[in-house]
């Protein structure tokens, strides 16, 4: 899978186009705007390959692209926001208990700040988990409220095919990661093939996750082997 995610766009006959703008896009996502065009990109990724459908999708439709990209970092906020409202109620409880003058207070606050991180952090690994599966079933309905189905969701995410695909997922974007660390060392050329690198990564792993998605929630249909012969009277 892994090798096939790499090859996705490479093998495609607007590669090279598609690269550079999703390279330029990513470069200048500061703007928000083209931002949420590449989020739009990966989210008709993960709607083609979860039909089984392997050709690239391009840039155009900047319109329809731009909308559905908005509505995706949209659900991705949410799902981000659950930690850090955790962790600031976490911290302003400490903080305040800690601001007491007692001792004992503020050694229960100091505790408080120390559990409040380590919720922040399974809290943010589960979000990291859970939100590729929200965007596939987003991407296949348009819908917001398609990256909340819990009851849709939830029979994904204790799925071992999905734990699988998203772990091959993470893998490649930690690939990544490494690649753009080790070229940022080069000063401004560095940067900007980075982002190059990181807008095909991204599509390569989401490629991972609609694959897994379609395996799971749109199953093969395996014929029944026909009987030959017939039966002996």
């Amino acid at each position: 899978m892994i090798s096939e995610a790499i090859n996705y766009l490479k093998e495609s006959d607007d590669a090279a186009t598609t690269v550079l703008l999703g390279g330029v896009l990513t470069l200048f996502g500061f703007l928000l705007v083209p931002l949420f065009a590449v989020a739009g990109y990966l989210v008709r990724v993960l709607d083609r390959t979860a039909k089984g459908d392997d050709e690239p999708p391009v840039f155009d439709d900047w319109g329809e692209l731009i909308v559905d990209g908005l509505k995706a970092s949209a659900i991705t906020f949410v799902y981000a926001l659950v930690p850090t409202v955790v962790l600031i109620g976490f911290m302003a409880s400490g903080g305040l208990l800690s601001a007491s003058g007692s001792d004992v207070l503020g050694a229960i606050g100091g505790i408080g700040i120390f559990l409040g991180l380590l919720v922040w952090l399974a809290l943010t690994l589960a979000v990291a988990y859970a939100v590729p599966a929200a965007l596939a079933n987003f991407a296949e309905t348009r819908r917001v409220g398609a990256g909340f189905e819990w009851a849709t969701m939830r029979r994904v995410l204790v799925d071992r095919t999905y734990a699988t695909g998203w772990l091959t997922a993470f893998a490649i974007v930690f690939a990544g990661a490494i690649v753009s660390s080790l070229l940022n060392m080069v000063p401004l050329l560095g940067f900007i093939a980075s982002a190059f690198v990181g807008f095909y990564v991204a599509v390569a792993a989401y490629y991972v996750i609609g694959h897994t998605w379609g395996e799971i929630q749109h199953p093969p249909v395996r014929e029944r082997p026909e009987v030959s012969g017939q039966a002996e009277i």
